[in-house]
């Protein structure tokens, strides 16, 4: 913390006219369905403060992950780009730290058989431009609090100048393995999702005080499993006991489900019971988040986002996961779909919903756009500002809005009636609701151009 009032002395002089951009705070949750608020059409789900976002600005509920599965879609969050552009195209098992020199840490960390899997750290997005660092570029202070999984997790990296994460891509609730400094602590008997809200918070406070704008990431590792009852706090697993989860489709399980059978056992309400659990602990700290911000007298020159970086299928089609829920992958739309808010008072307008179709592709030049660097955009994105939707007026030049998703071979094209899934070398290919063969010929040509 020291180093960010140093770099704010030395800086003061030189950011006097870029002062009065936003302020952005991006809350990134991990495998969130977009139905997954109470908000969102879920009343057993308990998330005032996600509903509270809602409320003072815009929700979106066709908002689209660029795959649907984690170090992906985050990379693409970043760059704006596809998966097959970015290059990093599923999770990655490892890449994330050294595991020679963090073997003690390794065998203390009891998630995922610890370091096992790692050898030397790669940064998967070196030398690919991200809007954090273009932010960094033009006076913005960034720090990260909570999950990063996209390559050497123990150096601060893409305009980064905080940084506090968690060695890999994953962690139990209870036993996080911490890094800071280029060191890696595991926290037995503290709760990861409250480790990341306290240091978010030591973070607002001190650039809260500055004059130079600031973008804090708050990448939560929840809702991802694991969801048995001695990951979460007591308080929530108590609240969600006995519930029936009525808004939840209780259906036979997908035939080609990976993640053992569901139906018919116990497994429903614990894999729901822990999974809402670890959304309303979220939803308690974003809670803090939010009213520290007011506290601080932030609120009018802050944009706070909120979405995940892919969706969630928790009984949805019998699926129990996102895109690999199954194999072949699945593109339903409760996998591809995030949920996401938005609030900056004065500018965005209050308690609405919006129903246009978004790419993650489309948060790189929007986020530019809201802070005065368009001029700084990358050239050849896919993705383009929907800011004339925050300001309650309709795109324009946006004639037939397609969106795209990839995983791995698999492709998905949707409009808003449509959506076609080509799974290549895998000897089937789906489409679903796809009636008209004129609108058939237009989406198979638009694959064939991608």
């Amino acid at each position: 913390m020291q180093s960010i009032r140093k770099q704010k002395q030395s800086s003061k002089k030189e950011n006097l006219i870029i002062w009065k951009k936003p302020n952005i705070i991006m809350i990134l949750a991990d495998d969130q369905g977009p139905w997954a608020m109470h908000c969102a059409g879920t009343p057993e789900l308990y998330t005032p403060n996600l509903d509270r976002i809602a409320e003072q600005g815009m929700r979106f509920d066709s908002f689209f992950c660029a795959s649907p599965v984690c170090s992906p879609a985050r990379a693409s969050i970043l760059t704006g780009k596809m998966p097959s552009a970015h290059g990093v195209q599923d999770w990655l098992r490892s890449g994330n730290l050294d595991g020679e020199r963090f073997a003690a840490q390794g065998k203390e960390n009891p998630y995922f058989e610890g370091y096992k899997q790692e050898r030397k750290p790669i940064s998967y997005l070196e030398g690919q431009p991200t809007y954090t660092d273009i932010l960094a570029q033009n006076g913005y202070h960034c720090a990260l609090s909570g999950k990063w999984h996209l390559g050497n997790s123990i150096e601060p990296q893409q305009g980064f100048q905080e940084w506090y994460t968690i060695g890999m891509g994953g962690c139990c609730y209870y036993h996080p393995d911490m890094v800071e400094h280029g060191e890696i602590t595991v926290h037995h008997g503290e709760y990861v999702t409250d480790l990341i809200t306290d240091r978010a918070l030591e973070y607002l406070k001190e650039l809260g005080e500055g004059d130079d704008p600031f973008y804090l990431s708050v990448h939560y590792t929840a809702p991802h499993s694991p969801w048995e009852k001695e990951h979460h706090p007591a308080k929530w697993i108590d609240y969600y006991d006995g519930c029936t989860f009525p808004s939840i489709p209780n259906v036979p399980d997908h035939p080609d489900l990976r993640t053992g059978a569901v139906y018919g056992t116990g497994k429903r309400e614990e894999n729901l019971r822990g999974y809402f659990a670890a959304i309303s602990a979220m939803d308690e700290q974003i809670g803090r988040l939010l009213d520290a911000v007011e506290e601080q007298g932030l609120a009018d020159n802050t944009v706070i986002l909120f979405t995940a970086d892919n969706g969630m299928s928790m009984g949805q089609h019998g699926v129990w996961g996102k895109g690999n829920g199954t194999f072949p992958m699945n593109m339903y739309d409760s996998a591809v779909k995030v949920p996401f808010l938005i609030s900056w008072p004065g500018h965005i307008p209050a308690n609405t919903v919006c129903s246009e179709m978004i790419s993650a592709c489309d948060l790189l030049p929007t986020i530019l756009k809201l802070t005065g660097l368009s001029d700084k955009q990358p050239t050849g994105l896919p993705g383009r500002s929907f800011t004339e939707l925050l300001e309650g007026r309709q795109l324009e030049h946006r004639d037939e809005v397609v969106i795209f998703d990839e995983y791995g071979p698999v492709r998905m094209i949707r409009t808003k009636e449509w959506k076609y899934v080509p799974m290549e070398n895998m000897s089937c290919i789906t489409s679903w609701t796809i009636r008209e063969k004129k609108r058939i010929c237009t989406v198979y040509r638009n694959i064939k151009n991608w």
